[in-house]
This record gives structure tokens, sequence and C-alpha cells, in this order.
């Protein structure tokens, strides 16, 4: 009698290590998480309160967006690993919205957005066939290489505009944290092996706090308890052209969605179909759509947990269906994200500087699998690369672009995806290796 093995993507981890590894891949994302409610409230001027409760409100439907991305129901989530988020791709565009409309043209965009993004699902789901193993690998490699600003971001103190970033203090104090990541990594196996990120984060913590360089004052303002109440900004308006816009930025995210959906798969050794990718597009449509009703904004899968992923390799994902839980927690009771928010983003920087680069080696690793010799890979691989981090390397150079536009520029993600596909379709025949679908992948490719 032969027993079927639960594969690692479904497999339900003991309570305590559920807890832990989750709690991992929150201290990765928070710093990203409550970024965009912090940024556009700054950018609308809102007041403080107004400010908390767009936090409040963000972890809280960040977690709910997490379990619905993972758990799924009927055609609703990938099932798979995703930590969900508020998207940055939609920061700019809610901002100009905002400005020129108001907040409650916000939401009603994000509302509407997300319930197109449900409808055209199906059909943006079968651009899976334009992904083959040489678009996929450069990808995978640009998420990786586009990360990095904020791993440098955030080991230099967070705030490139402040007289003390990248101070020795702060470099030194990535580092040690870096060091410590990797000691643990490399000397443990198993459970604490897998644990050296959340070590790292809190020895790195530790060490900030014996020399003041972090502070839990802002845990005892805190709130025991609150809840942000549905349309707490006031009641939704709907207009066309503001729909119009956040439909735009829905497109850009459903292009990263697919390729984190492609890298996730990859690691966790659950290759995406086309099935899975539409599941995932409905859940971004609909996790945005709970978004705008509770003061919140669109979500796709945060990257940056893709490399602790790779690190850990921990691939069950109710270990991230638990991280959606603990920040459904964060949402209510905001002294526990309070202490969060007090790992010094050094800190973070140090693991970040491990974790992208996790994220580069998967999409090397990808295109190890891809045969250069006697076909065009090389060039596609060379130029798809080259522009997916241009946006990165020097964002100035599309400073005179404007409205949509600007909005596809400004993604390195989507500029190397739409340059691999349209290089691949131009200097790939359909009898080439290269050209065959994700997941028909030979060996020698």
């Amino acid at each position: 009698m032969s027993l079927t093995r639960v594969h690692p993507v479904d497999e339900i981890l003991p309570l305590r290590q559920l807890f832990t590894f989750g709690l991992q891949h929150v201290l990765v994302m928070y710093a990203g998480a409550v970024a965009v409610p912090l940024i556009l409230g700054s950018a609308l001027g809102l007041t403080q309160a107004q400010i908390v409760t767009l936090i409040n409100a963000n972890l809280l439907t960040s977690g709910i967006a997490t379990l619905i991305q993972t758990l799924g129901f009927w055609r609703f989530g990938a099932r798979l690993p995703l930590i969900q988020g508020c998207s940055f791709i939609a920061l700019a565009p809610m901002i100009m919205i905002g400005k020129q409309f108001g907040l409650q043209e916000v939401f009603g965009a994000v509302i509407a957005a997300g319930a197109i993004t449900i409808a055209i699902a199906p059909v943006f789901s079968r651009m899976l066939r334009f992904f083959p193993p040489v678009v996929i690998g450069s990808l995978i490699t640009i998420i990786g290489i586009s990360l990095m600003p904020a791993a440098a971001i955030w080991l230099g103190g967070g705030n490139p505009g402040s007289e003390d970033f990248g101070k020795p203090a702060n470099l030194l104090l990535g580092m040690t944290t870096v060091a410590i990541t990797l000691v643990i990594y490399a000397r443990f196996s198993g459970f604490i092996g897998n644990l050296s990120v959340l070590i790292g984060l809190i020895a790195g913590s530790l060490v900030a706090a014996a020399f003041g360089m972090t502070h839990f004052g802002q845990v005892g303002e805190a709130a025991w308890f609150e809840l942000s109440p549905p349309m707490a900004f006031g009641v939704p308006q709907f207009s066309l052209t503001p729909i119009l816009i956040m439909v735009l930025a829905m497109l850009v995210i459903m292009a990263e969605t697919t390729g984190n959906c492609l890298a996730i798969g990859k690691l966790v050794g659950k290759p995406t179909d086309q099935r899975t990718l539409g599941n995932a597009f409905r859940a971004d449509g609909l996790s945005t759509l709970l978004g705008g009703i509770f003061n919140s904004f669109p979500y796709n899968a945060f990257t940056q947990n893709t490399g602790l992923i790779a690190l850990s390799n921990v691939k069950s994902r109710f270990v991230v269906a638990a991280a959606g839980a603990i920040m459904v927690l964060m949402g209510l009771f905001p002294k526990l994200g309070a202490l969060i928010a007090a790992v010094p983003t050094p800190v973070l920087g140090g693991c970040a500087i491990v974790m992208f680069g996790m994220t580069t080696v998967a999409g090397i690793q990808e295109l190890s699998r891809v045969r250069f010799e006697g076909t065009r890979n090389g060039i596609i691989v060379a130029v798809s690369v080259s522009v997916g981090v241009l946006p990165m390397s020097f964002p100035a150079l599309f400073e005179h672009a404007s409205g949509p536009l600007k909005l596809v520029l400004e993604s390195g993600i989507f500029l190397g995806a739409i340059t691999a596909i349209l290089l691949n379709l131009l200097l790939n025949n359909d009898k080439s290796p290269a050209a065959k679908p994700a997941g028909q992948a030979s060996v020698t490719e």
C-alpha cells in the first residue's frame, strides 16, 4: 500500500513553526507594508490620526489578502506562499487622483479597479504561454536586482533625506545583522537554520537597543485595540478618469503578479499554470476591492519575501497564511504593530541584502537551464535585464514622462517582462527550444 506524499506547499507544520516562520515573513515585509499609507497620507496632507487609521486598515486588509491568496476559496487564490501588501505601483496614481479629485475618489477607483481585475483575470491568465524559461529566468533576475535599492535605503537608515542617513553606525549595524544571519544559516540546519533571518532580525535589534539606536516608546503610546470602520473617510466616489488610471495600474500589478507567481512556483517546485495564475489575479482583484471598502489600497505579492523562501527553504503556504493571521492581529491590536515597527531599518537592510540576493540567484538558476549555444537566448536575456534595471539604476531617466506612460516606465519588472516577451517572439520561432511554454522546458534549455 503506497501513501501519497503531501507536496511541501500543502504541508501543515506544527503550530510553533507556523508562528515563528510566519513572524519571520511579517518582519521582512513590515516596513514596505506601512510605507504606502504613510507616503500617501503625507502627500495628501492627512492628519496623524488619519494616517494611523490608514496604517491599521492596511495591516488588517494585508492579512486578509494574504489569507485569500494562500488558503484560497473556489476560484480565488493561487494557493501558493504569496504574502500580500499594498502595491507601490499604485502609489503615484493614487496621489495623482487624491490631489485632483479627493480621497473618496481614490477609494472609489480602487474598488472599481478591483472588480474589473476579477472580470478580466481569465483573459490575462492566457498570457502564460508567452513566458518560456528564458523569459521567466530574465524576469526573476530583474526582480532580485530591482529590490536592491530598497535594501540600500534600509541599510542607510530608511530616510535618504535625513542627516544621519548612511552614517557608519547604521552600516555597521546592518553588516552585523548580515554576519549573524550568515553564521546561523551556515552553522545550523533544520528548524534553527531556517530561522536565520528571524534570529538575525532579533539579534540586530538587541544590538541596536544596547547602543540606543532603537526605541520602544511608540509601543506605550499605541492603542490596545482599534478597528477602523469601513468607509471611514466617507462614501467612495466613482468617476471615469480615476477608474481608468487605477485600472492601468492594476494591469501593471497583474504583470508583476505573473512574475511573482512564476518565481515562487519555481522555488517551491509547483510550476504555475494558467488556472493558478487566473486564481491569483482574482485574489488580487478581490483584495483590492475589499481594500477600497476598508480604507486601504491595491494589493499584490511582496517580492522581498521570495528571497526568504529561497533562503529558509520553507515552502508551506500555511506558513504565509500564519503571517496573514499575524497581520490581522497587528491591524486590530496596534501595540503589536508598534512592537514590530521598532525593528531598526538598518537591521532590515542587512537581512534584505541576503534575501534579495537569493531572489537574484533563483533567476540565475532558472537561466542556467536555458540553452544559449546555437540560440538567440543570450541577446534576449542581455537586453531584457538591462532594460528592466533602468528605472532602478537611474530613476531620473524617465522624469519627463507623465500620466500613464510614467506609470509604465517606472516599473522595471513590467518593462523587463515586456521586453523579454517581445524579443522572444521576434527572435525565437515556434520550433526553438526557448519557445516552449513554461513548465515544458527540457533540462538542456
